[in-house]
């Protein structure tokens, strides 16, 4: 079956749609093209930023790796929804360590205004929205400003990590998917996300429905390293029930 340039392209494009991942060599056995012809198609549609290219092929790219502000744009209601389910994860005299962006900042937002707990962040932003919480004890972690996240990391956030302890970690990523776990599109912030996750009893991944089944460059963590994940995806959903069926706890957010 000969295809054009542009032909492949869409045909890489919709597989990513309709299966969640493209292989190259089945893609190659598929057109009969090499698969160098296919891993160039990739190369080309990842500078696009429409594709992560994985070992063996390519992923749907989140679309959380936007800048900050554009983020916050992106499906409010279900970051608001999400949230609401992990705010109430929180209980009163507990200990949080809340990461950074823009979900997390809806769990500040969602946690009670009279709530007596303690949050540490690597994130003043989520320091600035928890300032009118009275009861809140903060701990804000110092380090280089990572602003496409607005948040702390390298080796001196990591350090201040290092001194912590808590019993449960909400954590933010831009890519959710079964076989490339959790991911973000930073090496130092995933660096960082790993050492708060060493720091708390349980890990919670926050992730809004627009980032399940999409992967970005830098793994944070496996599956195995986390308690479970909240979510406003539909259980129905073919990325959902495939990691429920391998143990993964889903607490929905409706």
């Amino acid at each position: 079956m000969y295809m054009l340039a542009a032909e492949r392209r869409d045909h890489l494009l919709g597989l990513l749609a309709r299966e969640g991942k493209v292989v190259a060599k089945d893609v190659a056995a598929e057109l009969r093209i090499s698969e160098d012809s296919v891993r160039r198609d990739l190369r080309d549609l990842a500078a696009e930023g429409l594709c992560q290219r994985v070992y063996g092929g390519a992923l749907p790219v989140s679309p959380a790796v936007a800048d900050y502000a554009a983020r916050q744009a992106v499906a409010p209601d279900g970051k608001r929804r999400v949230a609401a389910v992990a705010a109430g994860l929180v209980r009163p005299g507990g200990a949080l360590i809340l990461d950074g962006g823009t979900t997390a900042l809806a769990v500040a937002r969602a946690l009670p205004q009279d709530l007596d707990c303690t949050v540490i962040t690597h994130s003043p932003t989520i320091a600035a929205a928890l300032l009118e919480h009275p009861r809140a004890e903060l701990f804000l972690l110092g380090g280089r400003v990572f602003k496409h996240s607005a948040v702390t990391c390298g080796a001196a956030a990591v350090e201040a990590a290092q001194n912590v302890s808590a019993d449960l970690f909400l954590l933010g990523v831009t890519g959710v998917h079964p076989e490339a776990g959790l991911t973000t599109g930073d090496a130092e912030e995933a660096a960082m996300k790993r050492a708060l996750a060493a720091r708390a009893a349980d890990t919670y991944v926050l992730a809004s429905s627009e980032k399940i089944g999409t992967a970005s460059r830098f793994r944070v963590l496996p599956w195995e390293g986390v308690s479970g994940l909240i979510t406003d995806a539909d259980p129905r959903d073919a990325v959902v029930e495939q990691l429920r069926a391998t143990g993964v706890e889903i607490l929905t957010a409706g």
